[in-house]
């Protein structure tokens, strides 16, 4: 129990909340005591709307983007106080002022921040009208504020320097040891294969998102940094060392129904290898909880003698059966302890980066060319300009957010509502591009405000003494913007008691607050749900061609550039490592749009397991083509055939055809029907040459040999896998856009 405590308290998003708490809190405290309530309560709003903008990222990007949040959180509610006089300048004013800073999302997670403060502002400027000197005073105190948080912001980083990235490392390490687990999962005998890769599938998508974060943290900070420190040195080459991992997890696929029928007789082959699985998940999932729990990591696996134990197994069943009749049997385990003694050396790096006196001199050069994988951050005009029509998610949700926000206003000024301003609030917070997200949000915030206020309600009616209901104000404050990201019922349920006992500090009508926060925040809630249903509604549908187009052609360029490698040799190049690395991240991101797919409602959910079937389809051709990948960078490999460079151009041929569907039906048949033909006639040839081989396989002892006929071996199997895959892949998108 007091380890949860300390992992609670010691996690990113507790310090993020502490953070905000004391940026909002001081300023009350020290003018109050004063006299002078007003100014701390202007300089803690500034602070509390500045709070979003600050993502994890580079010190540079990270200062401009508070700072740039500050500007535009006081310039917002100088010009709402400028403008209030007014009503004909001032709605089409707001209207046009939500409409822009909603559509900056278009670049990227840290504009969406500092456009989401820049929403709050407009709407919480309606709560506190000013004029003359005043105006200018409180928008120059909200900066005040927004400096103040940007300088506990840095104070808490210079604290803890390190932490955050080893607390992302430490996830990323969980994330990595529950997909290998899964990798283990598939070796039980009438497992559920399907949910288990559904699960992986699922997985990938978060790790995508934690490996962004990551590269920003990492990578970018160090480009932009006269030196790095041991730590993040340490850190980088864990991350790395993670990436290598779960490629090479991907990358090795195996047939389980074949293996389970050929080792039928022989479970003890399997049984010791999948023990060998599940360890080499154990120990990262060790690593992990070292690294989050800040204790010395104590090796509690021994991956080599498990090692040593699956060569026994393949030694003992080969002296059974025979040299020849096991040859095959041979084969097939012999991939799997490859697998596993790449697993463990790149599994060891990351156990002796935790271990006493590691030196991170010894693994100079593997980080380098890191900074040309990431990607560039500015801002150009064009792509705002690109984004002004309604095939854009973000238009789309930037018009339905504005007309929602103005019409809130319109009903506010037709019913005697309290606080307008409180709807406004609830709509920005709530509202989501997607459906699911804001139906979700909306149940959550409306249950956790219900109960929220009850709960403060029932407090202040035993407790009177201020002091006191500051204290439970603090503490609920932080527990609040804790669980916002965590748990956003529970989130809601802690900021509605802290808002309820701030309240309940100034103002002696306690129960009409409380009744006009869960009136607003309903009428909010209900106002952000039917918009995203009836105004320029996103449903999924509409955008997954885009997802699934960018997905294929990322494989494609994958593929052309694990072609272009195996032909010319020598070292990986950065266009490799990016077109590597865009196939996991479009893969991920189609995952993810089916995932959000499934949230909305039925009626919309159209060719869902079409979609699903693409997702998995090229989920397993990126596999197949990491698998190829992986294979030519760790081997020293033959020149490449002509036989390999026309199957492959014709598995670009198909997922081309499959990008342009659509537009070139006649002339896609056409040109597979051309290559039908020759690509028949690469294969008897691949076919013929391996066969060959398998003939004299026994006659030869040669190493050199064996190596080139498993070379062969893989190098055909797979482009009859890719080829195989990319047919489906063709026929699944032309399914898709036949039913539309």
């Amino acid at each position: 129990m007091i380890q949860k405590v300390r992992n609670f308290t010691d996690s990113t998003n507790f310090s993020n909340a502490l953070k905000v708490t004391l940026a909002a809190a001081i300023p009350v405290l020290l003018f109050s005591y004063t006299g002078n309530f007003q100014i701390g309560f202007n300089i803690a709003l500034g602070a509390f709307l500045t709070y979003p903008s600050d993502i994890p990222s580079n010190k540079k990007h990270r200062i401009n983007g508070i700072l740039v949040a500050a500007l535009i959180v006081a310039g917002n509610n100088l010009v709402v106080n400028l403008l209030y006089p007014e009503p004909w300048i001032l709605y089409p004013a707001m209207a046009a002022m939500i409409f822009f800073f909603s559509m900056i999302s278009v670049y990227g997670q840290r504009a969406t921040q500092v456009s989401f403060s820049a929403l709050l502002s407009i709407c919480l400027a309606f709560g506190h009208i000013h004029d003359g000197w005043e105006m200018l005073q409180y928008s120059g105190l909200m900066f005040v504020g927004g400096l103040f948080y940007l300088l506990i912001s840095l104070t808490f980083n210079y604290i803890r320097p390190h932490r955050y990235i080893e607390l992302q490392v430490a996830e990323c390490l969980r994330l990595t040891s529950k997909y290998m687990k899964l990798r283990g999962d598939l070796w039980k005998i009438d497992s559920p294969r399907e949910k288990i890769i559904e699960k992986q599938l699922y997985l990938q998508v978060e790790l995508n998102t934690i490996h962004e974060n990551l590269r920003e943290i990492l990578i970018r900070n160090r480009s932009h940094s006269n030196g790095t420190s041991d730590q993040t040195r340490k850190m980088t080459l864990v991350f790395i060392s993670l990436l290598e991992i779960l490629e090479l997890a991907l990358s090795t696929s195996f047939d389980h129904n074949k293996l389970h029928q050929k080792f039928a007789d022989h479970p003890k082959v399997l049984a010791t290898y999948q023990h060998l699985a599940y360890n080499l998940a154990s120990t990262l999932k060790a690593i992990f909880k070292s690294l989050e729990n800040r204790k010395k990591y104590v090796p509690k696996h021994s991956l080599l003698k498990d090692l040593e134990a699956l060569e026994k197994v393949i030694s003992d069943y080969e002296q059974e059966l025979g040299k020849e009749k096991a040859s095959e049997g041979v084969w097939m385990l012999s991939n799997m302890l490859h697998y596993a003694e790449k697993q463990i050396e790149k599994i060891k790096i990351v156990e002796r980066a935790f271990m006493p006196n590691f030196n991170t001199n010894d693994y100079k050069g593997r980080d380098k060319n890191l900074d040309k994988l990431l990607t560039p951050q500015y801002y150009p005009w064009s792509t705002f300009r690109e984004n002004l029509s309604f095939s854009s998610t973000i238009f789309r949700h930037s018009l339905r957010l504005t007309a929602t926000i103005m019409l809130a206003f319109l009903l506010g000024s037709l019913f005697p509502f309290q606080n307008v301003y409180w709807i406004l609030l609830t709509i920005v917070v709530i509202m989501r591009p997607g459906y699911g997200l804001t139906k979700e949000r909306s149940f959550h915030r409306i249950i956790g405000t219900v109960v929220g206020g009850l709960i403060a309600f029932a407090l202040l009616l035993f407790i009177h003494n201020h002091i006191i209901i500051g204290a439970l104000a603090i503490t609920s404050m932080i527990l609040g913007f804790t669980f916002t990201s965590i748990n956003y019922k529970v989130g809601a349920t802690f900021v509605t008691i802290y808002v309820v006992f701030v309240y309940g500090i100034i103002t002696p009508n306690i129960n009409d607050v409380i009744q006009y926060r869960i009136l607003d925040t309903v009428v909010g809630a209900g106002l952000a749900f039917l918009a995203n249903y009836f105004f320029w509604p996103s449903w999924e549908f509409m955008s997954q061609p885009i997802y699934i187009k960018k997905s294929i052609e990322a494989n494609r360029d994958y593929l052309n550039e694990i072609s272009i490698f195996y032909n010319n040799k020598g070292e990986v190049t950065t266009s490799y490592r990016i077109a590597r690395k865009n196939a996991f991240i479009e893969v991920g991101n189609l995952m993810a749009s089916f995932q959000r797919m499934t949230q909305e409602p039925k009626s919309k959910q159209k060719q869902v397991q079409q979609v699903y079937k693409l997702a998995v389809l090229n989920h397993t051709l990126l596999s197949s083509l990491a698998s190829l990948g992986t294979y030519i960078q760790t081997h020293k490999t033959s020149t490449a055939s002509e036989a390999f460079n026309v199957v492959v151009q014709t598995v670009i041929k198909n997922l081309n055809y499959a990008i342009t569907f659509a537009d070139l039906e006649v002339s896609g048949t056409l040109a597979q029907t051309e290559t039908n033909e020759d690509l028949a006639m690469r294969f008897t040839e691949l076919k013929n040459m391996r066969a060959k081989e398998l003939k004299e396989a026994h006659l030869s002892e040669d190493e050199e040999f064996q190596l080139k006929m498993q070379e062969a071996q893989l190098v055909i199997e797979q482009l009859v896998w890719l080829t195989n895959l990319s047919e489906s892949i063709v026929k699944a998108a032309k399914l898709l856009h036949q039913t539309k």
